[in-house]
């Protein structure tokens, strides 16, 4: 459950989340709320990547498709790990930073708190990563709410920083969880909708989902953890609106609201608790970036390295995985030094986990998705993320006065940009729509190939097992019959067993009561 939850949560979301409700009010909560529908899934993801009893997603690929398609995930992962561990970094050099009044700049912040992950994560690798999230997740939960009663106590309770919103911003309803023209309905559910797709293809989630024994625990580690965060969510946001209030709107910088608040207030509550926060933070980013280093080594030594050069020993693959872990990581320096900000960071993260997503679910719900059509698939989303990105493209766009009408288009600084909510509907709809179309003109798949993957979906996972390869049954396991929803097709739709329902169920319930206690306890 903690690996789960530290592992998802770090400093640079505490600042996007600040920083976006700061600049845009309650509706700023979706930048990291755009998981919140997702969530209830978890439930039934975890024990179906549990099942591919895979060490790396890679492996899920070259079971499915091919290994022309676990390499082409490897590229796409590692660019993953670069721009994830990047933006953690960023933003936890912005929080030092405004913390310290610049005594400790961003840029010393980022070295040493990067010396310190790489070392432990080296020296323990999983299990380091497993017991350090637990102890992290607990300073993260405490110290997202530590900062809060004494913010809004500064700004009068709610009811001051309402009156103060009406002051400062008497033409905007900065406590509405929708903003249309900014974070409207359509923005959310598309965030929604993207985040969901491509969870799964995340790869540090096989070792999120696998590193429990069982299905359950996997289930609950998963789906739980990630709910502790966002209720996090909630502090982060709070604590960004009280700053606007408290600040009247005049912090040049919103990405150092998060350390600026936590600066003001901390040290008058308790001498040392302001550096017992920091550590408590960038912990968090320590916490997912020990783990992303290892999942980023295991992509390359064992879906890169091994196939290159086989039968060394494993103390070689260890040097490997080592140097690799450590090559990734000096690259998100780079990254994150040259970055402008935590929140083009993050929209840039959300697009980059989208490019092999409909080549991952056409491949587990369709049995006629071939490895051309999963390349096609993985181009066109990648492709149309581009096209859409260029300021030609959304020049183009905005000679059209119905599609400006849509906010298919929107201003960006002098120019004109896609909006985020249309772009991924154009790269989802091109990803699935091409990987469909070049499936259907392509050879069909294997059969023996296909039914031993799909035999892994229906194959509950047992304690102790012994996998001897990676998306294989254990010696002597015989799979149960077919159970889905359309068995006279091609679709592998699998009829959910009882416990995933109610699992699944409670995970809405879940999602129902947070955002109706947010909506009771903020809104007017």
């Amino acid at each position: 459950l903690m690996h789960g939850f530290g592992t998802s949560t770090h400093s640079d979301q505490a600042v996007t989340v600040a920083s976006k409700c700061y600049s845009s009010g309650l509706s700023g909560i979706w930048y990291q709320w755009m998981w919140l529908f997702a969530t209830p899934f978890f439930w039934l993801i975890a024990p179906m990547m549990r099942r591919f009893r895979a060490l790396t997603t890679a492996d899920v690929f070259a079971a499915r498709y091919a290994p022309s398609v676990a390499t082409l995930f490897c590229v796409f992962g590692l660019a993953k790990f670069v721009v994830t561990i990047g933006n953690m970094l960023k933003g936890s050099g912005a929080v030092v930073e405004a913390c310290t009044d610049s005594k400790v700049s961003s840029e010393v912040a980022i070295v040493v708190m990067t010396i310190l992950f790489v070392t432990y994560g080296l020296a323990g690798g999983l299990r380091a990563a497993i017991i350090t999230d637990f102890v992290q997740g607990l300073l993260t939960l405490l110290f997202s709410f530590l900062l809060l009663p004494f913010v809004l106590n500064a700004v009068g309770g709610l009811a001051g920083m309402r009156s103060s919103f009406g002051e400062l911003a008497p033409d905007r309803n900065l406590l509405s969880l929708v903003t249309p023209g900014d974070i409207g309905v359509f923005y959310i559910g598309m965030i929604a909708v993207n985040a969901l797709l491509s969870v799964t293809v995340q790869p540090h989630n096989m070792g999120t989902c696998a590193a429990g024994k069982t299905e359950i625990e996997g289930a609950v580690g998963f789906m739980g953890g990630t709910f502790l965060k966002r209720l996090c969510t909630v502090a982060w946001c709070l604590t960004g609106l009280a700053a606007f209030a408290y600040y009247s709107g005049k912090v040049d910088d919103p990405d150092h609201v998060y350390g600026l608040m936590a600066a003001e207030f901390l040290p008058q509550l308790l001498p040392g608790l302001l550096g017992l926060f920091l550590a408590g933070l960038l912990a968090t980013v320590m916490g997912s970036c020990d783990s992303f280093m290892i999942s980023a080594s295991g992509l390359v030594t064992e879906n890169l390295y091994r196939p290159l050069f086989p039968g060394r020993s494993e103390k070689h693959y260890l040097w490997v995985a080592r140097a690799s872990g450590f090559a990734v990581v000096v690259v998100a320096i780079g990254y994150a030094f040259w970055l402008s900000g935590v929140v083009q960071g993050l929209e840039i993260l959300w697009k980059l986990n989208a490019v092999m997503a409909p080549a991952f679910w056409l491949g587990v719900f369709w049995r006629r998705a071939t490895t051309a059509g999963a390349w096609a698939a993985t181009i066109l989303t990648a492709g149309t993320w581009w096209v859409t990105n260029l300021s030609a493209t959304a020049s183009w766009l905005g000679d059209f006065e119905a599609i400006r009408s849509l906010g298919v288009v929107v201003p960006k600084g002098e120019a004109l940009a896609v909006s985020t909510p249309w772009q991924m509907l154009a790269y989802l709809t091109a990803g699935f729509a091409g990987g469909i179309v070049v499936s259907l003109l392509t050879q069909k798949p294997d059969e023996g190939k296909l039914d031993r993957f799909y035999e892994l979906l229906r194959t509950p996972v047992e304690p102790d097992e012994v996998i001897e390869k990676p998306c294989t049954l254990p010696a002597g396991v015989v799979a149960p019959p077919r159970r889905v929803f359309f068995p006279q097709t091609s679709l592998e739709i699998p009829i959910p067993s009882r416990r995933a329902i109610i699992g699944f169920a409670i995970g809405w319930g879940l999602v129902l009561a947070i955002i109706g206690g947010v909506w009771l306890f903020i809104a007017e």
